[in-house]
């Protein structure tokens, strides 16, 4: 793993690089995992909503039809779990001490996701290849807590390395300071959506 710290500010460049120093191809992806302490709650943004084209005649193409989100669930994972809350425009998972695990992934295409503690905000940025296979159904990103802490995972696309072949995957990291907690998606948009400011 290599890291660069930007010149001025939080920012931080992490290269993931994998090698394969076996004998035969390996098929594997990077998986990054960011272990966070406990009792804060993530941000996981949602794609833009947008209305039903309606009949075949008022779409502009194919893709009007077409979803827009990948999800995936674990075993144990359960709707009525309280620490998650499924919004319009925000996933949240708070990490409850008193709670086990449960676990989502998804086919993440908006870049960042962000995790709000004590008043510090984390924000990971990670891509998404369009057109590549990712693992566990097409996952470039997984979410994990447990009573002791809660994981941010990034994935990338699946590969199949030969014997000495490297992959590599890159996340950019960031903090920032004095970031008000929230008990809505309005409150969300208001403390934390600024402080991400597309980069």
């Amino acid at each position: 793993m290599g890291i660069r710290l930007e010149p001025g500010g939080s920012r931080v460049s992490l290269r993931h690089r994998l090698t394969n120093i076996g004998k035969q191809d390996t098929p594997l992806a990077p998986w990054a995992l960011t272990v966070m302490a406990p009792g804060g709650v993530e941000v996981i943004p949602l794609p833009e909503h947008r209305p039903h084209p309606g009949p075949v005649k008022n779409a502009k193409s194919p893709e009007d039809y077409a979803s827009n989100l990948t999800m995936v669930l674990w075993p144990y994972f359960d709707f009525t779990d309280p620490r998650w809350h499924l919004g319009s425009k925000y996933i949240t998972l708070r990490q409850d001490a008193s709670r086990g695990p449960t676990k989502i992934g998804l086919a993440h295409q908006l870049g960042w996701v962000a995790y709000l503690n004590d008043g510090t905000l984390f924000i990971k940025r990670f891509p998404y290849e369009k057109g590549k296979h990712y693992p566990d159904h097409g996952c470039n990103f997984e979410t994990f807590p447990n009573q002791e802490m809660q994981e941010m995972e990034s994935l990338g696309p699946l590969a199949k390395l030969a014997p000495g072949q490297s992959v590599e995957h890159i996340e950019h990291w960031e903090l920032v300071g004095d970031v008000q907690d929230f008990t809505d998606e309005a409150g969300i948009e208001k403390t934390v959506r600024p402080k991400v400011a597309d980069k």
